[in-house]
């Protein structure tokens, strides 16, 4: 089912109304005195129930105070109460159970002084006490329901981070035991080759003879491997936890590039791999904004949703819609990062000119 949570639950909360004045204006309409008047204040009391999410004390004084006025002036029958109930029971949903209870006493004081004592009266009011006392109970139970709700979720939650610490803890002690391992005997290795080469060389300029090219790309390709198998074991032992989208931006503003960061909605924690993800893809296409698009300006905007996150990099570029680039390795290992999550990715030239790249993320994913 489509639309926004937020305007579904508006719907819902406005059918409720309708649902609420349709019972009580039905049971109105059999009564030959009912007048304009009395029509008003039923609209008027089962309208702000539509409320009750935003102001629940608001609702309960506007339904109780018409909902009096409507039986002090028709004498209706029990029906007539079902606005006030929906705006008690809403109101101890919300903790203010005493305020409920107050407005029950208010709405039940009204109907008994609506004539004598008659047993058709308090069988009416004892009726009705029971209703209005199941719809605090009600209220309650409710609320804590949902307080229940919320703690498991944040148990889940915490449960959930925990796992996700113990999995980035065992992953970067299996990084060090890998960079244990290549330094204690591959660095070892490629050290005694690189070391034999030179001794050789050294030996053979020594004695005036030629040194060999093949012994000479040895000890070239050996310091190669050297340089590179560092580069391999720091990364192992670094921390791989991204930085900010701001620091990419201002280091493409030390670069010589005109970039802004613009973020709109409520910035909140992301789980590590969606964070991980909109870094890489900031860094992607700043990094090819400099060397590729030829741009002077780039724009990167993060949308924070209600349950996804947009990530947006726009530059003003050389990039013709006319001409779209070949997918290279950064392309591809971005849209494989971002649909491993669960997204999906847009990237391609603009038709004012320039390369968009937008991402949408959910806001949670995998860890």
């Amino acid at each position: 089912m489509g639309g926004h949570p937020m305007t579904r639950r508006r719907l819902a909360d406005a059918a409720l109304a309708v649902v609420v004045g349709a019972l009580v204006v039905t049971a109105a309409a059999f009564r030959a005195d009912t007048t304009a008047v009395d029509y008003a204040l039923i609209a008027l009391g089962s309208a702000a129930l539509a409320c009750y999410r935003e102001a629940p004390l608001a609702v309960l004084a506007v339904a109780t105070s018409t909902g009096s006025a409507y039986v002090l002036h028709a004498h209706p029958g029990p029906l007539a109460a079902l606005p006030v109930l929906g705006a008690v029971h809403t109101a101890a949903r919300a903790g203010h159970r005493g305020l409920a209870a107050v407005a029950s006493g208010v709405f039940l004081a009204a109907y008994v002084a609506t004539g004598p004592a008659t047993q058709d009266v308090v069988e009416r009011t004892a009726l009705l006490t029971g209703w209005f006392l199941c719809a605090v109970v009600t209220g309650l139970a409710d609320r804590n329901w949902q307080a229940y709700l919320r703690q498991t979720e944040q148990r889940a939650l915490e449960a959930e981070r925990t796992r996700e610490e113990a999995a980035r803890r065992r992953a970067g002690e299996e990084r060090l035991r890998i960079a244990r391992e290549l330094h204690d005997s591959l660095t070892h290795s490629i050290s005694i080759v690189k070391l034999q080469a030179g001794v050789a060389a050294h030996l053979a300029r020594k004695r005036g003879e030629e040194v060999p090219p093949a012994l000479l790309a040895i000890q070239e390709a050996s310091g190669e491997a050297m340089r590179e198998l560092r580069s391999t074991l720091e990364v192992l032992r670094s921390d791989e936890r991204a930085g900010s989208p701001a620091m990419l931006v201002e280091r493409a503003c030390a670069a010589g590039l005109a970039a802004e960061l613009t973020v709109t909605g409520e910035a909140r924690p992301l789980s590590a791999a969606v964070d991980r993800a909109v870094y890489r893809i900031v860094q992607e296409a700043l990094t090819n904004a400099v060397r590729h698009a030829g741009a002077a300006r780039v724009s990167v905007g993060l949308d924070y949703g209600e349950r996804e996150l947009t990530v947006r990099v726009d530059d003003d570029g050389s990039a013709d819609p006319a001409r779209p680039p070949v997918p290279g390795t950064g392309l591809t290992g971005m849209r494989e990062r971002v649909t491993a999550l669960g997204g999906t990715l847009q990237a391609a030239p603009r038709a004012q000119g320039g390369f968009s790249v937008l991402a949408r993320l959910p806001s949670g994913g995998p860890g």
